[in-house]
């Protein structure tokens, strides 16, 4: 459903635009994480785990700032996944003023049963793109996220 806004035609495309991106991402994601929400848990605590999976133990800070949320957010993200026995926060042993986020043996078991059929679930959605296709999106969204303007 396109906008309708009665602005300048490049406003209108815009919205237009930002509203298919929109309702396209939301779309994608619900299907794509269903797996995910089967197994109780959240987009952000998905993420959270994901994360933690690939890059190690990391200060909240990073985590909200790699998930683009609040940190206060992201700390009952943390919280609930702690209360789950999916994570542990362990303060640095030289700095005792920051504390990191671990995966827990029952965190590390979890993210590595889903995140291969998220995996498969995310690509399953994309196969809609021709490889091209999905590389001339990835260089838009990359450009968008960053706010620069083309060539």
């Amino acid at each position: 459903m396109p906008t309708h806004f009665e602005g300048p035609d490049d406003q209108k495309r815009a919205l237009d635009t930002y509203i298919k991106l929109m309702r396209a991402a939301e779309s994608v994601a619900r299907r794509a994480l269903v797996h995910v929400q089967a197994a109780g848990l959240t987009e952000g605590q998905f993420g959270v785990l994901e994360a933690l999976h690939h890059l190690g133990p990391l200060k909240l800070s990073e985590l909200a700032r790699k998930h683009l949320r609040s940190p206060n957010n992201l700390t009952v993200i943390v919280n609930n996944l702690e209360k789950n026995g999916l994570v542990e926060r362990r303060r640095c042993a030289t700095d005792r003023r920051i504390i990191f986020v671990h995966l827990t043996e029952a965190g590390a078991e979890a993210i590595e049963h889903l995140f291969p059929i998220h995996a498969a679930a995310v690509a399953q959605e994309l196969v809609l793109l021709t490889k091209e296709e999905q590389a001339t999106l990835d260089g838009l969204l990359r450009r968008l996220g960053k706010g620069q303007t083309g060539q």
